[in-house]
Formats: C-alpha cells, sequence, structure tokens
C-alpha cells in the first residue's frame, strides 16, 4: 500500500518538472539567471524526492515511480546545462575585451609588415593582411579586426569585411603561394558586411571566388577560429587543410539571433536557437568541421592574452609543422577530401 501523501506528491513533482520542460523547450531561459534558477529548482525537486524515496520505503511502484522522476530531473538538468554553455560559449566569445587578431599578431609574429587594398576598389580596414615571421618561418598572416571603442569599431565596420575586404586577402594569399608561403588565417567576425553598397560591389561574388581558390591554393593554410565564426563571412578565409578553434569559440552558418528571428519570429529565444546550432567547439570536432580545439585560461581568453596566444602559437607550429611535409598536390586533395567529408552522417557503398 502506497504511504498517506505519497501520490499526491508525486503527482505535484510531476507537474512542476513538466513546467520546467515547458519553459526549456520555449527558451525561456535567460542566460545565466534564470538558467541558474531552473537549476535550484532542481535541486529543490531532488531533495522532495529524496524524501519521498524515505516514505516508500519498500513500496516497489512508489520506488519505480520516484525513480522516473529522478530520471527526467537529470535528463532535464543536461538540456538546461547544454542550454546554457551554448549561449555562455557565444557570451564569451562576443566579449569586448577578448583579444583580437592584432592582440594574436603582436604576441605571436614577429616583423608584422601589412599589405594594403584590393587593386580595385579600396582597403578595407575591417580585414588585415600581410607578411611576417612565425619562428623562423616566412608566413602570410590574414584576419579580422574588431574596434574597442566606439571611434574603431565605425572605422573597422565591427569587424565586418565588404568585398575590397576578401578580395584583398585573396590578393595576398596568391602572392603567398607565389612566393611559397604558408597561410594563417585569424577568424573573429559576426559575418561580412550585409549593406546596400557591399551587394553592389559583389559581396556574393567575392566570397564564392574565395571559397573556390582557396580550394584550389597550392601552399599549407590553417585557419584559428578565435572568437566569432560567422557565416559566409568566416568561410570565405577559412578553407583551409586545418581548422582550429578556440575553446569558448562559436562557429556557425548564422548567429543564434538571427536563428531564433527565422524559426520562431522571436529573437529572445536565442538559447535555444544556439543549442540547437551546435556552434560550440565540442560540438563541431563531432561533426567533423574542425581539426583541434585550443584551451583558455580559466575564465576564457580576455583574462590573460599572454596565454592566450601562447596556447595558440603551440598549435599552429604543431599543424604548420606536419603540412609542410605534404607536396601542393597532396595538400589540394586532401583538403578538398577534408570538406567533402565534413558532417557526413552516411556512408558510401
Amino acid at each position: 500500500m502506497t504511504p498517506p501523501g505519497l501520490d499526491l506528491m508525486q503527482d505535484i513533482l510531476g507537474t512542476e518538472l513538466e513546467q520546467l520542460r515547458g519553459e526549456a523547450r520555449s527558451g525561456k531561459f535567460n542566460f545565466m539567471e534564470s538558467a541558474t534558477k531552473a537549476q535550484q529548482e532542481l535541486e529543490k525537486i531532488e531533495r522532495q524526492i529524496g524524501q519521498l524515496e524515505t516514505l516508500a520505503r519498500d513500496n516497489e511502484d512508489a520506488q519505480r515511480q520516484l525513480k522516473s522522476l529522478q530520471e527526467q530531473v537529470e535528463a532535464l538538468r543536461k538540456q538546461i546545462s547544454a542550454k546554457s554553455d551554448a549561449w555562455i560559449r557565444t557570451e564569451l566569445a562576443r566579449h569586448p575585451q577578448r583579444p583580437y587578431f592584432l592582440d594574436y599578431v603582436e604576441r605571436i609574429f614577429a616583423d608584422w609588415s601589412e599589405i594594403h587594398g584590393d587593386r580595385s576598389f579600396a582597403d578595407d580596414p575591417a580585414i588585415l593582411c600581410g607578411m611576417a615571421d612565425f619562428h623562423g618561418r616566412p608566413v602570410c598572416v590574414i584576419g579580422m579586426q574588431k574596434g574597442r571603442d566606439t571611434k574603431q569599431k565605425v572605422y573597422r565596420n565591427f569587424g565586418m569585411p565588404s568585398p575590397e575586404g576578401y578580395r584583398k586577402a585573396l590578393r595576398v594569399m596568391k602572392l603567398a603561394e607565389k612566393f611559397g608561403r604558408p597561410v594563417i588565417t585569424l577568424v573573429d567576425v559576426p559575418g561580412a558586411n550585409p549593406g546596400l553598397g557591399a551587394e553592389e560591389r559583389g559581396q556574393a561574388e567575392a566570397i564564392a571566388r574565395n571559397l573556390r581558390e582557396m580550394a584550389r591554393l597550392e601552399v599549407p593554410i590553417i585557419t584559428a577560429i578565435t572568437g566569432e565564426g560567422g557565416s559566409g563571412g568566416a568561410l570565405a578565409i577559412a578553407v583551409a587543410d586545418r581548422v582550429l578553434m578556440m575553446e569558448n569559440a562559436i562557429y556557425s552558418v548564422i548567429s543564434p539571433e538571427g536563428c531564433a528571428s527565422i524559426m520562431w519570429r522571436d529573437a529572445s529565444k536565442r538559447e535555444l536557437a544556439a543549442e540547437a546550432l551546435r556552434i560550440t567547439a565540442t560540438d563541431l570536432i563531432e561533426l567533423g568541421c574542425i581539426d583541434e580545439i585550443i584551451s583558455e585560461p580559466e575564465g576564457g581568453a580576455q583574462v590573460d592574452y599572454d596565454a592566450a596566444a601562447a596556447l595558440l602559437d603551440v598549435s599552429l607550429q604543431k599543424h604548420l609543422s606536419e603540412l609542410e611535409k605534404k607536396s601542393p598536390a597532396d595538400l589540394v586533395i586532401s583538403r578538398y577530401d577534408k570538406f567533402r567529408g565534413m558532417a557526413r552522417f552516411f556512408e558510401q557503398v
């Protein structure tokens, strides 16, 4: 016989769990505050289940029901944790004090010499290109630069390149190929410039041309996603032999806010979208979209620029040493096979 009041308590707990599940599905957990509150509610429910287990004692039917409730609690905890983790990493990737391209160049490379202009329209300050020395190796370095204050942000167009930026990058990559220099690109971009002027000057064509030409480039290419990796704006300089990703970076076809606006007509469901998009480094290495996750200092790269740069430096050295052993023809073939095999969920017979 079930102890008095046990059935009622089980019904109450079941109702509370269903409410939490509904909120999790609807994306109502706003970053840290609500997610923490949800975790506290789950802990309260677990304590109540523990008390009911004492009341149930040898009642097998009651024990089975309580076990089922405990399993639901664990499943919901994982769901909330996963969602929080995806959004927390999104916030860290966008942190205003996170190291940007020039911060890494200063700490990793020597003799940096910037190259300007696309020889067609203008010089785009949102994307920087140049030659540098990397532990005795001459290399080509390309990356997006965001601004710290308002004046810099406007000058750099918030780190969103225009067509002339991508054409400049391709011009410099072709120079690197001519002189046999490896290409290293650092990606931190919310997306390509979506403005009218950029569209008029051929934004889509410039990105598409970069994708094609990078696939054919006969020198080693290494890309590191250091912050945001937004859509084609990132991929335009990320068709590489090795794609590395900082621990708290994100890489996605669309921003969580953009995805939520399209799917649910509600940008506030960005956390739900962040989880569904699988934009974190751990998600992407499982899908085969990246080759290595680079650890960051505790708390994120913004806590210690030198430590973050040192960790990136070690990874770049390792992969460049491996790629330099390959012939130009092998590089092109393996690069093609790499991108053909990404996120494949079937087997060829």
